[in-house]
């Protein structure tokens, strides 16, 4: 008898506290759900927060500032989207301060919303002691899809190992000016090929091909959308004016088939204007081609600074609230790199210029691909496995592979090599 009411009651406390339980914690739940239920209990501040982005510097995320509760509360009380990373912090600050940052969201924050984590990962992750591949247009050499897939599924879980959660890469501008500065990212002057290798870039991050983040993985950023690749004059973020054909043909199309092909998770759109209209501001590039004729559902980032530039630099927006405004009809998610324009959200929704229904589709997007990659019941970056993955000599043969696959042999027609320095005089 006393054993049967040891029983009973020990069931009666399981069930009370799972009933207790939200629903959005509860990791046997559909997604869906659990966006539902947390985004229900949600302010208008608490949505807006996942909006935002900010720094992981030293205004904003230290040791000094973890060990200081005002300070953490004024900064994350509400929560964050996104966090940008501190270039110059060494490993063993990276992992401190993620997992303080994380462990406050989780446990000292009224609804526990983790934050993602950023980083840059164009030809390895952007850190100090990683691996360091061949660039874009070197890799893009080896006409390889498999060796790419290979080569980003390493740098992806050289980056999860550090806590990172999405990086901002790979480019998949088509470049056809060469005076171009940022011609070495990309995969050169093809749509086809740059869109087939994109593709296997966006696949080897994510560990996988319908668009869900594998254990171990990252999810990927498809950069610049679009036209950046052949501004004028090969100047860097100037205009891109073309024929619809000619823009659709050589500049969608490899935006378009990684999106077909691997489903990245997020998209950035680009610093140009085209045809007259900012990337940040155009709709009819994010909502209507993006969207609407390619189904996209991931979540829409900025630029760094690429929403301010709608004010201090195109001048389509009179201040940071405008831009804002701008920027988020137009179908820009998260506003990188601090968040700053977005803070203002708040103001268009009490003067009715946005509705709680448009604000929530955005936050619905943020909260999807955090519950998807499960950052809710993530624990801590292990510092051992860390130091594992750097004395793993793998990276360094995978580099050296790379490396011996993207070499180009050229044919030395009427000896022209090796060059001569007397061989040209320079006419007068």
């Amino acid at each position: 008898m006393a054993k049967n009411c040891l029983l009973y009651c020990l069931l009666l406390t399981v069930t009370t506290t799972y009933a207790q339980t939200p629903a959005y914690k509860n990791p046997n739940l559909p997604v869906n759900k659990r966006v539902a239920d947390l985004l229900g209990r949600m302010t208008v501040e608490e949505k807006i927060a996942q909006l935002q982005t900010n720094h992981a510097n030293i205004r904003t995320l230290t040791e000094a500032i973890l060990a200081n509760p005002a300070k953490m509360d004024s900064i994350y009380g509400r929560g964050l989207g996104m966090i940008n990373p501190a270039f110059d912090a060494s490993k063993e600050q990276v992992i401190s301060r993620r997992n303080g940052l994380q462990q406050y969201l989780k446990t000292k924050t009224r609804l526990g919303i983790p934050v993602i984590f950023i980083d840059e990962a164009h030809h390895g992750l952007l850190a100090r002691e990683a691996t360091v591949f061949p660039h874009g247009i070197g890799l893009s050499c080896s006409w390889d899809t498999a060796l790419l897939r290979k080569v980003y599924n390493y740098i992806a879980h050289q980056s999860a190992i550090r806590g990172t959660n999405l990086v901002l890469t790979p480019v998949v501008d088509v470049c056809r000016d060469p005076r171009w500065g940022r011609t070495g990212e990309t995969l050169g002057e093809d749509p086809f090929l740059t869109g087939s290798l994109g593709s296997a870039m966006v696949q080897g991050f994510q560990g996988s091909r319908d668009g869900s983040i594998a254990p171990g993985h990252v999810a990927a950023t498809l950069k610049h959308f679009a036209g950046y690749g052949q501004t004028e004059g090969g100047v860097n973020q100037a205009p891109a004016n073309y024929s619809l054909r000619t823009f659709r043909e050589a500049h969608l199309e490899s935006f378009r088939l990684c999106i077909q092909n691997a489903k990245p998770a997020a998209i950035m759109a680009s610093y140009n204007e085209i045809d007259g209209i900012p990337a940040h501001a155009n709709s009819w590039l994010l909502r209507n081609v993006l969207r609407g004729e390619w189904g996209f559902k991931g979540v829409v980032v900025s630029d760094w600074y690429g929403v301010d530039q709608l004010w201090n630099k195109h001048f389509i927006a009179a201040n940071e609230p405008a831009a804002a405004l701008k920027a988020f009809k137009a179908g820009v998610t998260l506003d990188l790199p601090n968040g700053r324009n977005y803070s203002h959200l708040g103001q268009w929704i009490k003067d009715k210029q946005l509705t709680m229904a448009e604000l929530d589709s955005a936050v619905v997007a943020v909260l999807r691909l955090k519950f998807g990659m499960g950052l809710f019941e993530q624990g801590p970056i292990s510092a051992d496995k860390v130091r594992e993955s750097l004395a793993d000599p793998e990276g360094g043969h995978l580099a050296l592979q790379a490396a011996e696959e993207s070499m180009v042999l050229l044919k030395n027609d009427n000896n022209l090599l090796p060059l001569k320095k007397d061989q040209y005089k320079r006419s007068r």
